[in-house]
């Protein structure tokens, strides 16, 4: 029997373990890393906030405290979610393991195959992707240093913190110990993004294989029952094939909600705090380009508007991908030769389609459905607040 959490999410299992998620592993240790990860993020938010306290509030500088830190309340949002669902987490890589046991043809443990491969190729694009954003905010802060090795001045050295952060201390003198917060919550805040969305993304490509395994059990009862060997037995055989086809199109359609049901106060929040993200930051890019260029704020806005705007397009991507899999299962129903088969047989292939009238998607609290459509809606919202702030200005 293959195991596969070390088959198909190794890498997600590691990255877990970094930020103290991994549900199957609950020691002291673990309990100290969540405190610690708890902390540094809920502070790095705080510390943010209370600039409000000792700087006027003027509508340009609200906007640019809150342009990275309702970014940053969304890596508690994702964080919480996981800590509180662990059991769901669990339950769920339980599940896929026990389709996976359940699985004899080859064909099929291909399928499954296929799509275990593609979530590992998600998680490693979106570590890499999120890594290199990492990369630039770091070398944001270091660049002045390295220019001042390189190049040394007689001149005074000053130094400004691409986040706007009050910590009630002189920040001339204790610059190194800000910087280093500062650091410590991108990074944790980096691994939860990577390390939470990744394992959503393979848990739902798996749901994907689900519905694939229906459609090829679908078409494979239908040639059996039209071939030229024993009927009688053919009949049987295609009967049970189209039950197990039924039976695992059901398993994805529940695999699927539970998951979406377990998180949706979470998804809810989450796009609620993408949407303004995406439009502060992208409207303090242009504020920043068009009226007062400063290098440091220009690309941490970049990076976090971009970074929202890569996690929204593959959120609702893998939706569109599970609406577009259960579809094709009954387009595969309509499409074969089941008018030839007898007609028990085609009662059941009825009964399928008729299912196919009714919709299936990952709706998030009643409002939203995950898909293309759907991100397109969210971005354009996120467009227009940012162009009723630019109008406001």
């Amino acid at each position: 029997m293959i195991n596969v959490v070390d088959k198909y999410f190794s890498l997600n299992r590691i990255l877990l373990l970094t930020v103290g998620l991994w549900p199957y592993e609950k020691s002291k240790y673990v309990q100290l890393q969540l405190i610690c990860v708890y902390s540094i993020l809920i502070s790095g938010i705080i510390f943010q906030l209370t600039t409000m306290l000792t700087s006027k509030c003027t509508a340009e500088f609200i906007i640019k405290i809150l342009s990275p830190s309702i970014g940053s309340s969304g890596l508690v949002i994702k964080y919480n979610a996981f800590y509180v669902n662990s059991k769901t987490v669990k339950f769920l890589m339980e599940q896929v393991q026990h389709i996976y046991n359940d699985l004899r043809d080859n064909n099929e443990i291909a399928i499954v195959e296929k799509y275990g491969s593609i979530a590992k190729h998600y998680t490693t694009g979106l570590t890499m992707v999120f890594l290199f954003g990492l990369f630039i905010f770091v070398s944001i802060q270091l660049w002045p240093n390295f220019t001042y090795i390189i190049l040394p001045a007689n001149t005074s050295r000053s130094h400004h913190s691409p986040i706007t952060m009050e910590y009630f201390v002189d920040q001339k003198k204790y610059f190194y110990l800000p910087l280093f917060h500062i650091n410590a919550t991108m990074v944790i805040g980096c691994f939860v993004v990577i390390s939470t969305g990744s394992m959503l993304i393979a848990y739902l490509q798996h749901a994907c294989g689900m519905f694939e395994i229906a459609s090829y059990r679908i078409e494979r009862a239908i040639q059996i029952c039209i071939s030229n060997n024993i009927k009688v037995q053919n009949e049987i055989l295609a009967y049970k094939g189209i039950i197990h086809a039924v039976d695992i199109h059901r398993k994805a359609m529940i695999f699927s909600s539970y998951l979406i049901s377990k998180f949706e106060i979470s998804f809810m929040s989450l796009i609620a705090v993408g949407v303004l993200a995406l439009s502060l930051n992208s409207f303090r890019v242009f504020q920043i380009v068009l009226f007062g260029y400063n290098s440091e704020e220009f690309l941490v806005n970049l990076v976090i508007a971009l970074m929202c705007f890569i996690y929204m397009f593959l959120a609702n991507f893998i939706g569109q991908q599970i609406i577009d899999h259960n579809n094709h299962v009954f387009a595969t129903a309509y499409k074969v030769r089941w008018y030839v088969t007898p007609l028990h047989i085609q009662r059941l292939i009825l009964l399928l389609l008729q299912r196919g009238n009714k919709s299936f998607g990952l709706c998030v609290g009643g409002l939203f459905i995950a898909s293309i459509e759907c991100f397109a809606t969210l971005t354009n919202a996120a467009v227009s607040y940012s162009a009723l702030m630019y109008s406001m200005r």
